[in-house]
């Protein structure tokens, strides 16, 4: 699958991420001001459990259900 990676700035330093299927707009209740392209078409293997450069998890189950995945703040 291909994705687009956008990214926005927490605290010190720290990003998180969002992904969403190429192409796709961000989803009304994941929208926000200072979300900032990343990267576009990013390939990633349909079965693909996370992102773990983007501190992303359950990556299929998350698109799934939200139609987008976003980062675990949990492990950050």
């Amino acid at each position: 699958m291909r994705l687009d990676i956008y990214r926005r700035p927490e605290h010190d330093g720290i990003f998180s991420y969002l992904a969403v299927p190429e192409g796709k707009p961000i989803p009304q209740e994941a929208i926000n001001t200072d979300w900032e392209p990343e990267q576009k078409a990013m390939e990633v293997d349909d079965n693909a459990d996370g992102l773990p450069d983007f501190h992303i998890e359950q990556l299929s189950q998350q698109i799934g259900t939200k139609g987008y995945a976003i980062t675990s703040l949990k492990d950050m």
